[in-house]
């Protein structure tokens, strides 16, 4: 009877010490094959396959270790799809932690106002860890993979900072833009200023991205939308470089030269009445606000003054002795 009790003494001992010993292990810094290791993390990886991929990455220890501390702590099942980064001195309690809390490694891209969507594609195909999915894609199959195929992509992704995980599909930067876009576009809409001359949320998106592209000081952009505004109220050409510019496409040399402006596109504001078929920039949410409520104004010209601002004219007479001031130097 005595050696049976010292029996189980002695394996309640070795069991109390296996447990320490593995509490102390999994409190304990882990080996890395380098400073940082990182790891993507399907939806759906088992713990156990979690775990070897780790190892597999540079994390210098037991797989199974590692997943049986992963089993044994009763969270196994709520680590998360992701992309993760730990550093040195990461222990198995903080990488497990990490995965549970989903506290990835994120990077971030960088969209600009006023961006088209070539220079958009060109900024996702730079950024750091984005899967090129819609490297290969024409214009109308990306908007189709996004489940919008009845849109142009021109103007329709929301220029932001968008963080995303490691490892993703640059569609899904694509459609958090896009998305973005649409909310701000449609809560912009639905409290517009009254009797503006614009059918649709899109044609207010097509003014919206040439103020964009119009507006050279901040504090003048309501101008800007009031004098393309005033425009379309009696019909005259909105007469803008920019639409020109985007019609000429690759084309464009930086030199927009009067041929440019006699020569007639689709985007010609010049030598067609009314908004062009598209938008022509991406704008952002001040210029979707000017655009829908421009300040209240008579004004139908305005001429950069060569500051970043503008002079602004109810009467072509007024315009003309604008433009001598501040572009030919005519007092």
């Amino acid at each position: 009877m005595r050696f049976v009790l010292k029996l189980f003494l002695l394996l309640l001992v070795l069991a109390a010490g296996a447990v320490g010993a593995a509490w102390y292990w999994v409190q304990q810094p882990l080996a890395l094959s380098q400073p940082s290791v990182e790891l993507s993390i399907e939806p759906n990886t088992l713990p156990r396959d979690v775990a070897q991929a780790w190892v597999t990455a540079g994390v210098q220890t037991s797989p199974r270790w590692l997943y049986e501390w992963f089993r044994w702590s009763g969270q196994a099942k709520l680590i998360r799809a992701g992309s993760y980064e730990i550093h040195t001195g990461t222990s198995p309690r903080q990488l497990l932690d990490k995965m549970v809390r989903g506290d990835e490694a994120l990077e971030t891209v960088k969209l600009i106002e006023g961006w088209t969507f070539r220079q958009f594609r060109a900024a996702l195909a730079k950024a750091p860890a984005l899967k090129p999915a819609s490297a290969a894609m024409s214009e109308a199959e990306i908007m189709a993979a996004l489940g919008a195929p009845q849109l142009p992509a021109e103007g329709r992704f929301f220029p932001d900072t968008y963080a995303y995980s490691r490892g993703v599909s640059d569609l899904t930067v694509m459609r958090r833009a896009l998305q973005a876009m649409q909310r701000r576009l449609d809560a912009a809409w639905a409290q517009r200023a009254p009797n503006l001359p614009l059918k649709s949320a899109d044609e207010a998106l097509i003014l919206a991205s040439i103020v964009e592209k119009e507006t050279g000081r901040a504090a003048d952009r309501g101008l800007v939308a009031a004098v393309f505004v005033n425009r379309l109220r009696i019909g005259m050409p909105l007469q803008t470089d920019p639409t020109v510019i985007y019609g000429l496409g690759e084309a464009f040399d930086g030199n927009l030269r009067r041929r440019d402006l006699q020569t007639d596109t689709a985007y010609n504001t010049y030598t067609r009445g009314g908004l062009p078929p598209t938008p022509i920039a991406m704008p952002g949410q001040a210029s979707l606000q000017a655009t829908l409520h421009p300040e209240a104004s008579k004004a139908l010209y305005f001429v950069a003054k060569g500051d970043g601002s503008s002079a602004f004219s109810e009467t072509l007479t007024e315009h003309n002795r604008a433009v001598n001031k501040h572009q030919r130097g005519i007092q």
